[in-house]
């Protein structure tokens, strides 16, 4: 509420005592979304600093303010030399007036998300703006002193909350804690002018933890963790501001972090279900290996050519069943393709429940981590162990550049990039791998290619190098062989052809090595 009607009505006065005799000698910015004025009675100086960003409007006050030498510009020149006359909340409205003596007025618009500063230098003077692109702020005009809006005059509202629009969100949430909503009419009315009558004069400000939000309330609400007399406003803005800004980065990081978490545990946890039901489909339907026997079983009863074979399950309790073949090969060939169908749907199996595996643990990671976050009760800590866990957002930045598009691998602190299909192949060969690294490809077949990122001064290790062939063996035509030759060799003797269909390249110099086809980093961890 540091920019609400009730606070800034307070504060107004406040303002008007502690700058009287004061004439503004600097008007200047030196950060985006900040307007700082400087004002002097001769003896003593007074600041105001005006933050004027979407995401926190809110006016400053600090004891002393050093302006840079550098990226310093002058603002609102006609401002300078003018005594401050008298400071006003327009009511209603989270605008504070600034009325100079010889008539020129200050307006700080201080709602987001679109705060502003508004000055002219005589009534009917063409107003002057802070953010220029605002054009409709020009048209919002000094007021003198008005009496607060008569709620009386409103009595047609059935929610006597409507006939207050400055109360904000905090004396909302503060009567509905209050049992406001089930309650009538009558009570509805005696509840609201109990807050009104709190917000005009309350007995405390209080600094809360609301929402994981920290601000500045004239109810107790939330978590107190500061309470402050109302007797001195400015000193209670002074506290909090500086006070919320060091809080800010710590609730915004954490937000971020706990977002984060949340939407990978739910992305994992959908994986490992859908991952499950893939599963038990396979594992409940008539498999490929079952067709495959009952075709070889039945070899005497399917006669050249025949489109289908009506046979009996042993599989089903001997039930009738249909197969379907094709005329065009012999039943022998059929199950030979069955047979390796079925291998395949094995290795399906295997790799499902390794998934579930790997999603349900890295589910249940995200939740402790969820639960590790609860605790942390500053910013260092929360840096500290963002690091810790590889959730620092620059160490996420630069995986989610890695990750995308390609299958990625990390192996004794070097990043193995493997490409997803033959256009994918080309990006990752031609427009993300350096002339320095290392690239893999299964020999005389098609198949994923395969980076491993150079780092400086640093030969990469050949246990390394066999683990990444693995890899283009596996991603291959050649995975399912016992052994299989793949190239390596630096990107700069890898060169695509002019007009060459995609993925498809040219190797100049090379070495091979022979490695067993496979994932080695299956259980501990690929992207």
């Amino acid at each position: 509420m540091h920019t609400n009607y009730y606070f800034l009505r307070l504060l107004a006065p406040a303002l008007t005592q502690a700058l009287r005799g004061y004439r503004v000698v600097t008007c200047f910015s030196q950060e985006k979304d900040e307007l700082v004025i400087g004002l002097t009675n001769g003896a003593a100086e007074f600041w105001l600093k005006a933050q004027l960003s979407a995401a926190f409007p809110a006016l400053a006050l600090p004891e002393t303010f050093h302006r840079a030498r550098q990226n310093s510009v002058d603002l609102l020149p006609g401002l300078l030399g003018r005594e401050v006359g008298q400071v006003d909340a327009l009511p209603q409205d989270r605008i504070l007036q600034f009325t100079f003596t010889d008539g020129a007025t200050l307006l700080l618009k201080l709602f987001g998300p679109r705060p502003n500063a508004i000055f002219r230098p005589t009534p009917e003077a063409p107003a002057e703006l802070f953010h220029q692109r605002y054009t409709a702020d020009a048209d919002i005009r000094p007021l003198p002193p008005t009496p607060a809006l008569d709620a009386g005059t409103r009595h047609h509202e059935a929610d006597p909350l409507r006939r207050y629009p400055a109360l904000s969100d905090l004396p909302a949430r503060y009567l509905r804690a209050h049992d406001y909503d089930p309650a009538p009419l009558p009570q509805r009315e005696e509840l609201v002018q109990g807050v009104i009558r709190q917000l005009e004069q309350p007995a405390h400000f209080y600094v809360i933890q609301l929402d994981g939000r920290t601000r500045l309330s004239l109810l107790p609400l939330g978590e107190v963790q500061q309470t402050l007399p109302t007797a001195d406003p400015i000193a209670a803005l002074c506290a909090f501001v500086p006070h919320f800004l060091s809080r800010r980065a710590y609730e915004t990081e954490v937000r971020q972090v706990r977002q984060n978490l949340e939407k990978r545990a739910e992305e994992a946890s959908t994986s490992a279900q859908m991952a499950r039901t893939r599963r038990h489909a396979l594992e409940h339907t008539a498999g490929y290996r079952q067709t495959a026997d009952l075709i070889m079983a039945h070899l005497s009863q399917i006669s050249a050519g025949a489109a289908q074979v009506e046979v009996v399950d042993f599989y089903q309790d001997n039930q009738p069943r249909v197969i379907k073949l094709k005329p065009t090969e012999t039943p022998q060939r059929t199950a030979q393709n069955l047979y390796r169908k079925a291998k395949n749907q094995q290795i399906e199996l295997q790799q499902l429940s390794q998934r579930i595996e790997q999603r349900e643990a890295e589910a249940f990671w995200c939740l402790e981590r969820l639960e590790e976050l609860t605790e942390l009760a500053d910013l260092r800590t929360l840096r500290t162990w963002r690091k810790q866990h590889g959730l620092d957002p620059i160490t996420q930045a630069k995986a989610a550049s890695n990750e995308l598009p390609f299958k990625v691998f990390t192996d004794s602190g070097f990043t193995i990039l493997v490409g997803r299909n033959a256009q994918n192949n080309d990006l990752l060969t031609q427009k993300y791998a350096h002339k320095d690294d290392l690239w893999l490809h299964a020999k005389d077949v098609s198949g994923s290619h395969v980076v491993i990122r150079h780092r400086a001064g640093q030969p990469v290790p050949e246990p390394v190098v066999e683990r990444a062939a693995q890899l283009a063996a596996w991603y291959s035509r050649r995975q399912h062989d016992s052994l299989c030759p793949v190239t390596v060799t630096p990107k700069k003797f890898v060169r695509k052809p002019k007009g060459a269909a995609p993925g498809a390249v040219v190797v100049e110099r090379e070495r091979v090595v022979l490695v067993v086809p496979g994932n080695p980093f299956e259980r501990v961890g690929a992207n």
